[in-house]
């Protein structure tokens, strides 16, 4: 979801650029020579993709596109929904592929439903999910604005957590997925919505998935997050921003994943999850999709940092 960019959306980008971030500069431009012996990369087993970037092209061929995936080189996948499917045939579809469903994004009943979520779980274990991450918060459905009350998201960091004791139950890892809106301010302070969700959940129930794209939109650098939460930071999406202050394949645009993924060990990451929110969407072709996942790999693969 692509929200209206705000002035703290441009004090993102300004911070962005700032760390010195253009494609030709970045550690995947230098040579082995040039950066030294104590190089280290992002471990090909371990990167994925948001099915959510392929939504369109799935609709079309979900065996063809998996299988494509595969042939890319990714082992494992994060969904987004099962394209119509039940979770065992979503199930014997990645199968056929050969690809493992590690992650899935899964909203958690709001009000909360602890037997929907119950539901949901079983269906995580089905399709074999070792992640499941609620993957959005933070606007208010009747005004279209930013939540900026604080008792609000205390309230979803409470339910955040029932719904992590319940996932650790079914032996899932629970995890929560930011866009820029978690970073508006609350209650007319310093505070912001994403500083009482991490505050208020329980690190053992609730790890953090860190979309890279949306933080830097919220003014949020996502190095000051790995510290400000170490070893809580289980997976990230790796996409990219572009001059536009919109999206770009990972590797095209301004950020500097080599700069972040320096940081990995102490984040805690174990998943590179490739995404990018408008593939397929016009001008782009539902084909373009998987253009954008194969540069996405192989940008991973080759980086160093």
């Amino acid at each position: 979801m692509n929200q209206p960019l705000s002035r703290r959306s441009l004090l993102g980008t300004a911070a962005l650029a700032a760390a010195g971030t253009a494609v030709a500069g970045s550690p995947a431009a230098a040579s082995d020579a040039d950066r030294g012996n104590n190089l280290h990369r992002v471990p090909r087993e371990r990167i994925s993709v948001q099915l959510y970037t392929l939504r369109d092209q799935l609709g079309i061929d979900l065996d063809g596109s998996l299988a494509e995936l595969r042939r890319i080189g990714y082992t494992r996948i994060e969904h987004a929904g099962f394209v119509g499917r039940t979770a065992t045939q979503f199930r014997a579809a990645l199968d056929a592929a050969g690809i493992r469903a590690t992650s899935g994004h899964v909203a958690i009943p709001q009000p909360f439903d602890a037997g929907a979520w119950e539901q949901a779980l079983e269906d995580a274990n089905v399709v074999g999910n070792t992640y499941i991450v609620h993957p959005f918060f933070g606007i208010d459905f009747a005004t279209g604005q930013p939540i900026r009350d604080g008792a609000t998201y205390r309230a979803m960091a409470r339910d955040l957590n029932r719904a992590g004791a319940l996932a650790r139950r079914a032996g899932l890892d629970f995890g929560y997925h930011n866009h820029n809106l978690e970073f508006t301010r609350q209650d007319g302070g310093s505070r912001t919505g994403y500083d009482i969700l991490t505050a208020e959940t329980d690190p053992s129930l609730v790890h953090l998935e860190v979309d890279l794209f949306w933080a830097w939109v919220g003014a949020a650098d996502p190095v000051d997050l790995i510290a400000s939460h170490r070893g809580r930071i289980r997976q990230v999406h790796v996409k990219d921003l572009n001059t536009a202050r919109s999206f770009e394949d990972a590797g095209s645009g301004l950020i500097d994943f080599g700069r972040i993924f320096a940081h990995a060990r102490e984040a805690g990451i174990a998943e590179f999850i490739i995404e990018r929110d408008d593939a397929g969407t016009p001008p782009r072709t539902p084909a373009d999709a998987l253009t954008t996942a194969r540069n996405g790999f192989q940008y991973l693969d080759a980086l160093r940092f």
